[in-house]
């Protein structure tokens, strides 16, 4: 659970996360947008990424939680920070969001075509089935996160979809995971310790 303490200021929350809270606030609900307008809408609409967000102001303490998932809160400088929509709990209302497209990362991944992109300055809040892990990617380091199990990222990284079918798949002596996230650069990937439902397919 995320306890947030307004005095006056305004937050973004995932619609329906408020749980308690104590003081005086109001809500409002932002809709599909995210606050981003009618030209948000559309684009999320049309990528597939759904996010339904209120707004939060007031004077007190709220507190919010989505279906008992730990909550990481990662801090904004400046810097772009990509999420999945449904990992996005809550954030500093000074904060931009909008849709960043991703071609066709989402085939046969169960992820969409787009992701929330997230900047400014302020604190991110975000979920994850058990704690979320930080891994660094440096270009020394690249990394592969099974899509499942990707929350969030930022830096200068290049995201490529990797499949891994060969013999040893068909036969059922390779991995398991036939399609993988490969990063490259300089940044963080946050990854959960649980895998999201569905099944890989190429």
């Amino acid at each position: 659970m995320l306890a947030v303490e307004l005095a006056g200021d305004t937050i973004r929350a995932l619609n329906g996360s408020m749980v308690a809270y104590d003081g005086r606030m109001t809500f409002k609900r932002q809709g599909i947008s995210g606050g981003e307008g009618l030209r948000g809408a559309l684009k999320r609409r049309i990528a597939g990424e759904g996010m339904t967000l209120m707004e939060i102001t007031g004077q007190g303490t709220v507190y919010l939680a989505s279906e008992a998932t730990e909550v990481t809160l990662v801090p904004l400088n400046g810097e772009a920070f990509f999420v999945e929509s449904e990992s996005l709990l809550a954030l500093d209302g000074r904060l931009r969001t909008g849709v960043q497209f991703v071609g066709l990362r989402g085939m046969g991944t169960g992820q969409g075509l787009a992701t929330t992109k997230v900047e400014g300055h302020g604190t991110v809040a975000i979920l994850s089935d058990g704690p979320a892990i930080a891994l660094e990617v440096t270009p020394q380091t690249p990394l592969s996160v099974d899509p499942h199990a990707y929350v969030a990222h930022s830096g200068q990284l290049r995201q490529d979809v990797v499949t891994d079918v060969n013999w040893r798949t068909v036969l059922g002596q390779g991995s398991g995971e036939s399609v993988q996230f490969r990063y490259q650069g300089h940044g963080v990937v946050y990854v959960q310790p649980a895998e999201r439902g569905g099944i890989l397919e190429v």
